[in-house]
């Protein structure tokens, strides 16, 4: 086989950038590691048209994870802020609850730039102002990439894998052209949100710590405002702020039937800044960092990870592998402990000339053992979230959420509801006692959804170690999703 380089990497988002750094890293520079963008250099890794589209919120654990294992460093400017926590806040506002640690605002306009140091003070080749279009194949392995240039001139590069971060709309996976067990699409009504937000400095006329806080990223959950997700309000400084929502399309279709409304995502997004009392005269940032950046909409992927995330010579990552996490759409943490883990993985892969479905299924198997075991029982989590009214969750979360389900959250792990699922808890308290019996269909459902958490981690820690087991574990997969749907009449 004619190859011009071991590993091509495609898109220079945090998920591809990181991996080509991984490979080059581990592998001692020994590797030919090409990563294509189709940006421009002094636009690397611009998401859309619009701009570096971001919530721009990061954990200071994954940052920190990626730099370590890199040994690469990040800091200001493309650090912007640094805060202490995630407030999360019920749409009643009677009730704020603590999740998460600290963590960081990044500017994801100069972020790729240092990124791009990186890159090539490790070794890998950019080229910038090319466009992915088709794999290449032969004998039932991908083979490299059909590209065009910015100027539309076609050419192909060969390579023994292909690393696929080009995405959630990802034209590679949707028309992977060899027999796999990757899937290539998920449903795009129910794992899909539309997501937007403005970048903005404001006046600090105000003080009020539910609407804006420099020291905490500030979550508010309302479904009439963002039916089916949430909004946020993430400071970017003393008077800087990153603030938006996600909506999922079908609950805002059923929002907009039943109350005659004709809102959209960047209207919905419009009525948040308004009614964010601590705002005062908004108007968008004049820094270099923030140009071309203010104002941004996207679609995020909100389920578990790619149940496969490997083909013979090929591998997603990040947002092409449907990684964000479905109960607050974060995809920059999980991106960066994925890329470590494939920059290891494709390095022995590659040095032992093996990069089948078998030799990289190690990526699946240590993905799943040290990230992705949980996604599945949030995005069931999250699913049922986006069928209760505002007063349901302002309800549960003021009675039913324990001071074990806040440090659960923080570590990343899915909450258990030891309230409703300790049964002698519940005979003994009788104020716990009342308040079930106020919304017994309440507590039975997160009690239910609690257990079928333990039941997918369970499930998920069992990850087949080869790829003779898989197609029975994801019998066995669906049938506990769709058994979850059934029960909490989730369509």
């Amino acid at each position: 086989m004619k190859v011009d380089y071991d590993a091509v990497v495609v898109g220079g988002g945090p998920a591809g950038a990181h991996t080509a750094m991984a490979v080059s890293k581990f592998s001692g520079g020994n590797l030919r590691v090409l990563l294509i963008d189709r940006n421009t250099r002094e636009e690397f890794g611009k998401k859309t048209k619009r701009g570096w589209a971001c919530g721009d919120a990061v954990s200071k654990r994954s940052l920190d994870h990626v730099m370590n294992k890199l040994d690469i460093r990040y800091d200001r400017p493309e650090i912007e802020h640094h805060v202490d926590g995630v407030l999360v806040i019920s749409p009643d506002h009677e009730t704020e609850v603590l999740f998460d640690g600290e963590g960081y605002l990044l500017n994801r306009k100069l972020w790729p730039q240092r990124m791009l140091h990186y890159l090539e003070s490790l070794g890998v080749e950019v080229k910038f102002g090319v466009d992915a279009r088709s794999l290449i194949a032969e004998n039932g392995f991908v083979r490299g990439v059909r590209c065009t240039t910015s100027d539309g001139k076609p050419f192909e590069v060969r390579a023994k894998v292909v690393v696929d971060a080009s995405g959630s709309a990802s034209v590679l996976r949707a028309n992977l052209p060899i027999e796999s067990k990757m899937e290539r699409e998920i449903d795009k009504e129910q794992d899909m949100e539309g997501t937007g937000r403005y970048i903005l400095e404001f006046d600090r006329v105000l003080e009020d710590h539910t609407w804006f806080d420099p020291k905490f990223c500030i979550i508010h959950l309302d479904q009439f405002l963002a039916p089916g997700g949430y909004c946020w309000t993430f400071p970017k400084g003393e008077s800087k702020v990153n603030i938006g929502l996600g909506v999922q399309k079908a609950a805002l279709d059923r929002r907009n039937e039943a109350h005659g409304l004709k809102d959209n995502l960047s209207s919905l997004i419009d009525q948040y800044l308004k009614a964010n009392r601590a705002i005062v005269n908004p108007r968008a940032p004049e820094g270099y960092g923030d140009l071309g950046n203010s104002y941004s909409i996207w679609q995020v992927p909100v389920r578990r990870q790619n149940d496969c995330l490997v083909a013979n010579g090929f591998v997603v990552i990040g947002d092409a592998a449907w990684m964000p996490r479905p109960i607050d759409a974060g995809g920059i943490g999980p991106a960066l402990y994925a890329s470590v883990i494939l920059g290891r993985v494709l390095v022995e892969a590659l040095e032992s000339n093996d990069t089948s479905e078998s030799g990289l299924w190690s990526y699946n198997v240590n993905y799943v053992h040290e990230y992705g075991y949980q996604m599945a029982s949030f995005e069931v989590l999250r699913r049922y979230l986006q069928t209760l009214p505002n007063d349901d969750i302002s309800f549960g979360m003021k009675h039913f959420l324990s001071q074990d389900d806040i440090e659960s959250i923080k570590r990343r792990e899915h909450p258990k509801f030891p309230l409703l699922t300790n049964f002698l808890r519940v005979l003994m308290d009788g104020e716990l006692r009342r308040r079930v019996r106020e919304r017994p269909k309440l507590a039975r459902s997160l009690s239910y959804v609690a257990n079928k958490s333990r039941r997918l981690i369970s499930l998920y820690l069992d990850y087949p170690e080869s790829p003779g087991g898989f197609e029975g574990w994801r019998r066995r997969l669906h049938k506990e999703l769709r058994e979850a749907n059934e029960r909490l009449g989730i369509s």
